[in-house]
C-alpha cells in the first residue's frame, strides 16, 4: 500500500516536472520569436532611413546637374550665336531676347514683325475699355521743333569722335510722328484721383515708379519699348504722337507719372501732372540712342465722371537753357562705352484743339454741356512748390552760372557764380550754399547715384569716391540753386526737409514718406541735413 502511494507521488512529480519543462520551452521559443521579429523590424527601419537619406542627398545633386546642363546649353548657344551673328548681331538678338534664353518667342519677335510688315497690332491693356459711340471725343494736336544741335556740348568741337551713325535718329527727327489724333474723352479717366483723393493739394501716382535699391536701373541695350499695360496705354499713345518708341518707364529715377489736384468745382477737376519718360531714337544696325527730356509737364481739366474734357496740355518745359539729356552706346553690350550730352529742345507739346465734343449733335431740347464753373482759388501748396520749383536740372544752372560769371556788370552775381563753379565737376554737382555764395556742402551726382544703388549690407562702407556713368535724376539737383540770387529758381532746404519729414497725420502738408519714398529721396534728405549742419558753423561765426 505504501509502495502504491510512493509510485503515485512519483508519477505526480514527473508530470509536474514535464509540465514545467514544457512551459520553459514555450517561453524560450517565444523569446526567440520576439527577438527575430525585433531584429527584422530594426533592419527594415535602417533600410528605409538609408534610402531616405540617399534621396535627400540626390535631390540637390540632381538639381545642380540639371542647372549645370542648362548653363552648358546656354553657353553653347551663346558661343554658336556669337560665331554666327557676330558681336553686333548678338547685341541686336539680345535686345529682343527678354528672358535671355537665346530663343525668340512670338512675343519677343513682334517688334521685328512690326518693322518688316509695317503693321502694328493695337496696344494691349489690362483694363477693358469700351468706347461709348455716343460719348465725347477730344482732338489733340502735336507740335515740335527739333533739338538744336548747336546747344550740345560736343558741337563745340564739331562732334569730334562722334560717329555720324550714332546721331542718325536724332538728326532725322524733325517733326511729330502723328500731327493730330482723336481720343475718346473717357480714356482720360486715368487722370481722375483715386478714392480718398479729392481735395486741392492731394497727390497720387498715375504710374508708380518700379525702381528701388534692389531693382537697380533698367538696361540700355533695348530698341523697342515693352507693351503698355493698364494706365500706361494712354500715356504711351500720347507720347507716341512725338515718336513711335516712347518708354513710359525711364531707365533711371525719377520714373513714373504723378498728379496733383490744383482746383475743384462742382463738376470739374483741374489736375496738374508730371511724366518722366524717354525715347529710343535709333534703328538697327545703329546702337540705341536715348533721348530723355527733363520732364513732361501738363494739366487737364475734366469732368468728375470723365465724360467731358475741358482742356488738355502736355509739354516739355523750355524756360531753361538746356532741357534734354542724351545718351548713346558705342558697343554691343550693356557694359560698352556710353556717350552723354545735353541740349535744348525749343518745343515739344500736345494741346487739345478745344473741349471734347459729343459724337451726336443734339437739338435745342437736348442736354447742354455745362461750362467750367469757377472753383476755389488756385493753390500754392508745398506740393506745387516742390513740383514746380525743386525739379530743376543743374545742366541748365551750369550754363546760367557761366553766363553770370562772364557778366562783369554785376559783381555780386559774378562772385557767387564763381564760387559755385569752383566746386563743380562733370557731369552734375549738388551743392548747399549760403546766400553769399559760400558752398558749405556738395556731392557729385554720379557718386550720389552709387550710394542709392548700394546693397543694404554695403552701407557700412559708405563712400562718395566712386565714379559712375549713370545719368543723375533731374529732381535731385535742386540743392545747387539754394539762395544764389532772386533771378534763379530755388527751394529752401529747411522747407524741403519739413515737407519730407511730415507725419501722415499732418493733413495740411505734403509727405514724401507716404507716396514718394525711395532710396534716392532718403539719401537726398540726408545730404540736405548734412549741409544744414555744416551751415550752422558759418551762421554761428557770423
Amino acid at each position: 500500500m505504501a509502495e502504491d502511494v510512493d509510485k503515485a507521488e512519483l508519477l505526480k512529480e514527473e508530470k509536474e516536472e514535464k509540465k514545467k519543462r514544457y512551459n520553459n520551452d514555450d517561453d524560450d521559443d517565444g523569446d526567440h520569436d520576439s527577438g527575430n521579429r525585433g531584429d527584422r523590424s530594426g533592419e527594415s527601419r535602417r533600410v528605409r532611413t538609408f534610402w531616405t537619406l540617399l534621396a535627400v542627398l540626390c535631390v540637390p545633386l540632381i538639381g545642380t546637374g540639371i542647372q549645370y546642363c542648362r548653363n552648358a546649353q546656354i553657353s553653347g548657344r551663346h558661343e554658336a550665336a556669337l560665331k554666327t551673328l557676330g558681336a553686333e548681331g548678338l547685341f541686336l538678338f539680345s535686345s529682343l531676347d527678354a528672358d535671355h534664353d537665346l530663343y525668340l518667342s512670338p512675343e519677343e519677335f513682334k517688334p521685328v514683325a512690326e518693322k518688316l510688315t509695317g503693321v502694328s497690332p493695337p496696344a494691349e491693356s489690362e483694363e477693358e475699355f469700351d468706347a461709348d459711340p455716343n460719348g465725347e471725343t477730344l482732338t489733340i494736336h502735336a507740335a515740335m521743333q527739333p533739338l538744336l544741335l548747336e546747344t550740345m556740348t560736343k558741337s563745340k568741337d564739331g562732334f569730334l569722335g562722334v560717329s555720324h551713325s550714332a546721331l542718325n535718329g536724332l538728326r532725322s527727327w524733325k517733326n511729330p510722328a502723328v500731327p493730330s489724333s482723336t481720343f475718346s474723352a473717357a480714356q482720360f479717366r486715368i487722370f481722375l484721383p483715386p478714392k480718398g483723393k479729392g481735395e486741392p493739394g492731394d497727390t497720387w501716382w498715375i504710374i508708380s515708379s518700379d525702381l528701388n535699391i534692389f531693382t537697380g536701373y533698367l538696361p540700355n541695350n533695348r530698341y523697342h519699348p515693352p507693351a503698355p499695360r493698364g494706365k500706361e496705354v494712354l500715356i504711351h499713345t500720347l507720347l507716341s504722337m512725338f515718336h513711335p518708341r516712347p518708354f513710359i518707364k525711364s531707365r533711371f529715377a525719377p520714373q513714373g507719372t504723378v498728379a496733383c489736384i490744383r482746383a475743384v468745382s462742382d463738376f470739374y477737376y483741374d489736375i496738374v501732372f508730371r511724366i518722366h519718360a524717354e525715347f529710343q531714337l535709333n534703328d538697327v544696325p545703329d546702337f540705341p540712342f536715348w533721348f530723355t527730356p527733363g520732364q513732361f509737364a501738363g494739366h487737364i481739366v475734366l469732368s468728375k465722371d470723365a465724360s467731358h474734357v475741358r482742356d488738355f496740355h502736355l509739354y516739355v518745359p523750355n524756360d531753361k537753357s538746356l532741357n534734354v539729356d542724351m545718351e548713346w552706346l558705342y558697343g554691343a553690350s550693356e557694359s560698352s562705352n556710353m556717350e552723354v550730352d545735353i541740349g535744348y529742345l525749343p518745343q515739344m507739346e500736345l494741346r487739345a484743339a478745344g473741349p471734347s465734343t459729343p459724337s451726336v449733335i443734339y437739338d435745342e431740347q437736348g442736354k447742354v454741356i455745362d461750362s467750367l464753373e469757377e472753383g476755389g482759388e488756385p493753390i500754392h501748396s508745398p506740393v506745387l512748390a516742390l513740383l514746380n520749383q525743386s525739379f530743376i536740372s543743374s545742366w541748365s544752372l551750369v550754363k546760367e552760372l557761366e553766363d553770370l560769371q562772364a557778366d562783369e556788370k554785376n559783381l555780386d552775381l559774378n562772385q557767387k557764380a564763381r564760387l559755385h563753379l569752383e566746386q563743380y565737376s562733370f557731369p552734375v554737382e549738388m551743392m548747399v550754399a549760403l546766400p553769399n555764395g559760400t558752398v558749405v556742402h556738395h556731392i557729385n551726382a554720379n557718386n550720389f547715384l552709387d550710394q542709392t544703388s548700394m546693397k543694404p549690407e554695403d552701407e557700412s562702407g559708405f563712400s562718395f569716391s566712386t565714379v559712375s556713368r549713370t545719368r543723375p535724376p533731374p529732381y535731385m539737383i535742386a540743392s545747387s540753386q539754394f539762395s544764389i540770387s532772386s533771378q534763379v529758381h530755388h527751394i529752401n532746404a529747411n522747407n524741403f526737409l519739413d515737407q519730407t519729414s511730415m507725419k501722415p497725420e499732418d493733413e495740411s502738408g505734403f509727405s514724401f514718406s507716404t507716396g514718394f519714398e525711395d532710396p534716392s529721396t532718403s539719401l537726398y534728405v540726408r545730404f540736405l541735413q548734412e549741409g544744414l549742419d555744416k551751415a550752422k558753423v558759418y551762421l554761428q561765426s557770423s
